[in-house]
């Protein structure tokens, strides 16, 4: 079991398709509640996962590694490591609470629920692909999906939010796949094997063609995070996608570029990461600033956590661009960021998602997300009072909460490598507490608009959906070690890549 437990992981969602295409058309409840049911077995299985993995190991576990097309190299090879397994749960998480959120879904509802299935397998294949060929091959099945859901169930602009996600993607998919194809030939082991490949440094010494594809990998990457100025086609894509898909979207879909970046840009290409990383730096302090203040001018809500996206992935980069700088950094400061980074790809995922549900839940009664319109809604919805007071703090990074740990430890292995940057940066945590407690002003407090006067608090759908993503804000915010048991074993392995650098 533990050597196939990946697999079932993955391709199980896409079982659960294949049974849910059999059901009538007719009977969305039926495709609803075993669409649910089904998607409770991969998260069981990813927890199981969690509390299995040894995490003083470095290497990787549940490891599976077969011949596929073998006229080329191509190997069915899955693993997870203290990068992967993190990522795996969140996935299965947000999906099942997005399933569950979805039950108001009325429009083609087999349709939907269909895609969010090929959508959780595609993005867990991401997470485990150990070959580059299956990796983009998973990369890929995730963007279709996604397209489907903002197109068909998504707003009115809809259509051209759809095709920009799709475009704006599939050129950053092109230019890794160019890059790929130059690490294979360059190996001259033809082989796409991501670990192999690592270790035969493809263009050591060759700095000219390393930065070449290196910056290939980094558009493709950049593009998914997003780092400005790639960032244009999140905030139209977040608007438009309906509630479930922007959770996912926020939730793991940009987390798949920060993953590329840890493993594979920089154990792979550990030279031109080191020459670049100030770049990077640079670019997160960009993102970082602008992405609070871009927020803050936002009269929509939805567009508002969009931005706010922007912001806090300006941070996971800053994480990495600290971990591989030239810098005089050791390798305790460089784990320590490289920690920070992945606890916030995990903590803004949770975090993000309960504030994208919380934004579906007031759309869906008022039909409208303008902030302007809104006040004193503290007093006539409780339960959604205490749950967006919370997520809010969380996401300001108040201590107590998971979002404060990570940006702590991303700021702390940051310092050493690069001072001004890390200081500067740091304006976006003003600014960032500065919109959430203006956003939290605007809907909650004050005078009851009359309009709102008889608007229902949350139900049971949209209590179960936000609830256990607040537990884990707030569990990972008081207690750590679960997941930093799991994170340092992975960050200081990539870690000591750098070190005297």
């Amino acid at each position: 079991m533990d050597r196939w437990v990946l697999t079932v992981i993955t391709f199980l969602p896409l079982g659960l398709l294949a049974a849910v295409l059999f059901v009538p058309g007719r009977r969305p409840n039926v495709i609803r509640w075993l669409s649910i049911a089904g998607s409770l077995v991969p998260l069981a299985l990813s927890a199981w996962l969690w509390l299995d993995y040894s995490g003083g190991a470095h290497g990787l576990q549940y490891a599976v590694n077969r011949p596929w097309i073998p006229l080329i190299g191509v190997n069915y090879h899955v693993g997870a490591d203290g990068l992967s397994v993190p990522m795996i749960f969140l996935t299965t998480l947000l999906t099942t609470i997005s399933l569950i959120y979805s039950l108001n879904i009325k429009e083609r509802v087999k349709e939907f629920y269909c895609l969010f299935l090929l959508l959780e397998t595609g993005m867990l294949g991401v997470f485990v692909a150990l070959d580059y060929f299956l990796f983009y091959v998973f990369w890929e099945v995730s963007l279709v999906p996604m397209y489907f859901l903002i197109g068909i169930w998504g707003g009115p602009r809809r259509e051209y939010a759809a095709i920009k996600f799709f475009l704006y993607t599939l050129v950053g998919s092109v230019a890794m796949l160019l890059a790929i194809l130059a690490m294979y030939f360059a190996t001259g082991a033809r082989t796409f094997d991501i670990i192999a490949i690592a270790g035969a440094q493809p263009f050591a010494g060759q700095m000219a063609l390393q930065g070449l594809v290196f910056w290939a990998l980094f558009l493709g990457f950049a593009i998914k995070v997003p780092v400005w100025p790639f960032h244009t086609w999140l905030p139209d894509a977040h608007v438009e996608a309906p509630t479930a898909g922007s959770v996912i979207l926020a939730g793991v879909l940009l987390k798949m570029g920060c993953y590329g970046f840890l493993r594979i840009v920089l154990p792979t290409l550990p030279e031109a990461a080191q020459q670049y990383a100030v770049w990077v730096a640079v670019l997160a302090l960009i993102s970082i600033v602008y992405g609070a203040f871009v927020a803050m001018a936002q009269m929509d809500f939805k567009k508002l956590i969009a931005y706010s996206s922007v912001n806090h992935m300006g941070y996971v980069m800053l994480g990495i661009a600290a971990a591989c700088s030239l810098g005089p950094a050791n390798l305790s400061d460089r784990a320590t960021a490289l920690n920070g980074a992945m606890l916030q790809m995990f903590s803004h995922g949770v975090i993000t998602g309960a504030l994208f549900l919380l934004v579906g839940v007031v759309y869906e009664r008022a039909h409208t997300r303008d902030l302007r319109e809104f006040g004193g809604l503290g007093a006539v919805m409780a339960k959604y009072s205490v749950l967006l007071w919370m997520s809010c703090f969380a996401s300001l990074g108040l201590p107590g909460m998971s979002g404060f740990v990570a940006e702590f430890f991303v700021f702390r292995g940051a310092f050493p490598a690069y001072l001004l940057i890390t200081c500067l940066s740091m304006i976006g945590l003003v600014v960032t507490a500065a919109y959430l407690l203006w956003t939290i002003q605007r809907v909650l407090l004050g005078p009851v608009n009359p309009k709102w006067a008889g608007l229902k608090d949350m139900d049971w759908r949209e209590i179960v959906s936000v609830v256990p993503l607040i537990a884990l804000m707030i569990l990972f915010g008081v207690y750590p070690a679960p997941i930093f048991r799991i994170l340092n074993g992975y960050a200081t392995g990539l870690a000591s890549y750098f070190v005297g650098g």
